[in-house]
């Protein structure tokens, strides 16, 4: 089976296991993401009739609202009792790299928002430093160059991210060769640069729950 096709049912299988966390009448968080994407059809799919939803992107709104399934605005729902999103890495601490899809901040606040947050992968997803992913980090436009150049001082090779804007009007700056040994320490310095609006680590709070499919089945982190 060609490799693309074995992730595809891989996404499938974890996104059909995180629905063992949903319960009926509740409002979940959703995240992003292909592998998300397998979730909100899931979902719809299944016998489980939430409340409504919470959702991290204008895209993951359009393809709940597509199923019939109500979003609301996170400001109305108050704490969340789950939220179901994936990740570009992991590690075996739950800590993770996100945004490789650009919805990075939305997806933090959603996730801090959330009493529990359940992480789906596949097994492609798993390192043992973070870092192979370049990191994404959401700047505001003005702030650009001179972010750019405290990144450089911290150890990266910073890109920006061509022709794209986030959902929320700003730029996306991807580094590259990131020292992540320590990747909360990092994410504090990081986020405390003016102009940054966040970066993609989520380490300071990590998934509680990783749900990672393999060919032999989906394995949990805890």
């Amino acid at each position: 089976m060609a490799q693309p096709e074995q992730q595809q049912l891989q996404k499938q299988q974890v996104a059909e296991a995180a629905l063992g966390w949903v319960r009926q009448e509740i409002i979940l968080g959703v995240g992003s993401g292909s592998t998300v994407n397998c979730f909100i059809e899931a979902l719809a799919a299944s016998r489980i009739r939430i409340e409504a939803a919470v959702s991290s992107s204008d895209a993951s709104t359009a393809l709940l609202e597509s199923h019939g399934i109500e979003v609301r605005d996170l400001n109305h729902t108050g704490t969340l009792d789950i939220y179901i999103d994936g990740a570009d890495e992991f590690d075996v601490h739950r800590r993770l790299i996100k945004g490789g899809g650009g919805a990075l901040t939305r997806e933090k606040i959603v996730a801090a928002a959330s009493r529990k947050f359940i992480c789906i992968v596949d097994e492609s997803k798993k390192v043992g430093v973070l870092g192979s992913f370049p990191l994404p980090i959401e700047v505001i436009p003005m702030a650009r160059s001179y972010v750019a150049r405290q990144l450089v001082a911290l150890g990266g090779q910073p890109e920006l991210r061509q022709d794209f804007v986030t959902d929320n009007g700003n730029v996306i700056i991807d580094v590259y060769n990131m020292d992540l040994v320590d990747p909360v320490a990092m994410e504090m310095k990081i986020n405390n640069l003016a102009g940054v609006v966040t970066c993609g680590l989520f380490a300071v709070r990590p998934a509680d729950v990783v749900l990672m499919a393999t060919s032999s089945g989906v394995k949990e982190f805890t």
